[in-house]
């Protein structure tokens, strides 16, 4: 089945590239399981592009948007990760990550790309979970995470340019592992933006 829904977003979800396993729950649950070496990332050294990340994508009906959810990632090897993807085309693309980092820590990070991928790690997260949350307006976009829903955090605040036709989804990656799960639940998607772009208000 290449397409699916879920009661929390307004749109089908359907497959960019398909993952090992997944499994859609009850309206706000989504488990995907990421093959090997997968990826989404273009290097700014030049050295090469990865463009097979297991995500499931949506074409959102609204021009501002939020869409967050709790991630839960069975962390195993470097660079593992759940992620929340937005998604002009193939080179114009963001990703805000929950990513098992070199030095073996559950980290915040984001990946901005316009033509090639600009890598930040943000915040070090005790413990296997965090929610995530991307808030995206015509103009700009904002990536937040939180502890405990309620609180948000700025990770990142940027523009991939006026966007024509953004898609957003949930996804997990293992770039250099065998595989990768990753659970999403307590997705929520609303129309809207928020007041305060910078404080997740």
């Amino acid at each position: 089945m290449s397409e699916f829904t879920l009661s929390s977003i307004p749109r089908r979800l359907q497959w960019r590239n398909r993952p090992l396993d997944w499994d859609a729950g009850e309206g706000t649950r989504l488990t995907i399981t990421a093959s090997e070496l997968t990826d989404l990332f273009i290097d700014p050294s030049g050295s090469g592009v990865t463009d097979n990340l297991a995500s499931a994508m949506f074409a959102p009906p609204d021009p501002s948007f939020l869409l967050s959810a709790r991630v839960v990632v069975d962390f195993a090897s470097t660079y593992d990760a759940g992620v929340l993807l937005l998604m002009e085309k193939d080179d114009v693309w963001a990703k805000l990550c929950f990513e098992f980092s070199p030095q073996k820590e559950p980290t915040v990070v984001s990946v901005v790309t316009h033509g090639v991928s600009d890598d930040c790690n943000s915040a070090v997260i005790k413990g296997r979970e965090v929610f995530l949350r991307m808030a995206h307006t015509p103009e700009a976009t904002a990536f937040h995470y939180s502890l405990d829903g309620r609180f948000w955090h700025m990770v990142r605040y940027f523009s991939l340019g006026r966007l024509n036709y953004p898609k957003a989804g949930l996804a997990s990656q293992s770039p250099t592992g065998r595989k990768c799960t990753s659970t999403f639940t307590e997705i929520t998607y609303r129309p809207g933006a928020l007041k305060d772009r910078r404080n997740g208000e």
